[in-house]
């Protein structure tokens, strides 16, 4: 069955809101009732205040750290293994002369065994997430999440320490202010050590501070770049490089205490007044009184609000939800419910609910690798093994590993990222291994009927029905267009 299949009907209101709003049917889902008021089934999430948290007081997250906990865990960890590499014989450093061929075990130095501290820091956080999405009602707001995180991402390829904190950077900078203010996310995300040590913000140093005149240091732009050209105004939005240096320049001092502590709580977020650039700043033909972090924290405010960013965020917000150049309506309506509630992100969502474009616009969009796994998951149920390593190896089979974007832009939010022809075998791939796992498979065209509903077309049906087996049935079910499509 080609993905190409294409349905320009209006689309199920049911289907639109699992789909297109949410992370998928479950078994159980009644398609008539939540086709009766689609749009009430989505605002219901919206009511609850913490519904976008993850609770340490549940049992099965137990184990979870807080950012501070898990930087000290990998400091501790990193520590121990440098020792261990220095415990060394000198002797053991230098590769052995034998008549073995290289690369063998002969060969090969001794090396200390590595603690997995961070990578069970990293597991337990996985876990956690992928069980908020299963769990999940019509999954909306997990969905926003999913959204807000790879706005603002971080990348645990940078290092053990970002690994380990990955995790705890989503739980407390992105899903306590998911349904709330834009500004206060932002400040969040960029005060977080997570988002400080990605960008290389603990390396900058301001040429005129104290630090900076005793060390011969200067400034990174990284962050200051990333928050103007990403996080907030976009690409073409009228900054100069000027204004990102200045911008550099206002957040030096922002840091993460190291291991000894002589600024803080190791792990912790601290500000530097010894390393902050003294005096006033300009930034987008404003001038920044000198304020030590406060200067900044004025910085940021002022863009979360400005009209830029209304139109970067209901942009990609637009695209995200409805189509991959979404229409310009769409996108003006977005922008002026930011502007007028002061990025207020749930009147965000319940304008993004309420957008007509949003109920009439064919399902075009393919799911994302994390959409997809969740939703095949979702719809085989619980029995099919939902240990996180096996998720975790098909995101990073499908190009989207947990947490691990390639670049600070996030992953690809467009359909053509997507639909190689090797990220489509993929998928086969795995709807095929998910049939089998499954341990209970009931009749594949019942199975039609929960997860897409009216929706699939005489070529589905047909395939299923001639299907040679409920596994065969319930695979091909998986790779429909549409249980593909979003």
């Amino acid at each position: 069955m080609p993905l190409s299949v294409s349905n320009t009907a209006q689309p199920d209101p049911a289907l639109v809101a699992l789909n297109r709003f949410g992370l998928g049917a479950r078994p159980g889902d009644e398609f008539g009732k939540i086709a009766g008021d689609a749009r009430g089934y989505l605002k219901a999430e919206l009511t609850q205040p913490d519904i976008a948290l993850i609770s340490t007081d549940d049992p099965a997250n137990a184990g979870l750290l807080d950012s501070t906990a898990a930087i000290q865990a990998s400091m501790a960890a990193n520590a121990e293994r440098k020792a261990a590499r220095e415990r060394l014989p000198a002797a053991s450093m230098v590769p052995a002369v034998t008549d073995a061929p290289p690369g063998t075990a002969e060969t090969a130095a001794p090396r200390p065994a590595m603690p997995p501290v961070e990578a069970d820091i990293y597991r337990a956080d996985a876990q956690a997430r992928f069980n908020k999405a299963l769990g999940a009602g019509a999954g909306f707001v997990e969905r926003l999440v999913g959204f807000w995180s790879n706005h603002f991402c971080v990348s645990v390829a940078k290092g053990q320490l970002v690994r380990a904190c990955a995790g705890a950077f989503e739980r407390e900078a992105i899903r306590p202010f998911v349904l709330g203010r834009f500004a206060d996310m932002l400040l969040a995300v960029e005060h977080h050590p997570a988002m400080l040590f990605y960008l290389d913000n603990q390396q900058s140093i301001g040429p005129d501070s104290r630090a900076g005149k005793r060390r011969g240091r200067g400034l990174n732009e990284n962050l200051a770049r990333e928050i103007l050209e990403l996080h907030t105004l976009g690409v073409g939005s009228g900054y100069a490089q000027a204004d990102v240096t200045s911008f550099a320049g206002m957040l030096t001092g922002w840091t993460m205490a190291g291991r000894k502590g002589r600024l803080g709580e190791p792990g912790s977020f601290v500000f530097n007044a010894n390393a902050h650039q003294p005096g006033e700043a300009m930034l987008l033909g404003k001038t920044y009184a000198a304020g030590g972090m406060g200067q900044a924290e004025a910085a940021l405010n002022d863009i979360a609000s400005h009209a830029a960013t209304a139109r970067h965020i209901a942009t990609k917000l637009a695209r995200h939800f409805i189509a991959d150049d979404p229409p310009p309506a769409a996108v003006d309506r977005l922008a002026e419910a930011f502007a007028k509630t002061d990025g207020d992100l749930r009147a965000l969502a319940l304008a993004l609910i309420d957008m007509p474009e949003a109920w009439s616009t064919p399902l075009s969009k393919l799911r994302s690798p994390f959409d997809y796994v969740v939703a095949v998951r979702r719809a085989i149920g619980p029995s099919a093994g939902n240990e996180p390593q096996r998720t975790l190896r098909w995101l990073r089979a499908l190009g989207e590993p947990l947490w691990q974007p390639p670049g600070p832009n996030g992953f690809s939010d467009r359909t053509e990222n997507w639909a190689s022809a090797e990220g489509l075998k993929t998928r086969l791939d795995i709807a095929w291994q998910a049939a089998r796992q499954a341990s209970d498979i009931g009749n594949p065209n019942d199975m039609l009927a929960t997860l897409v509903g009216a929706s699939a077309s005489a070529e589905t049906r047909e395939a299923i029905a001639r299907a040679e087996s409920k596994e065969q049935g319930l695979a091909l079910l998986l790779m429909a267009p549409e249980f593909q499509r979003r």
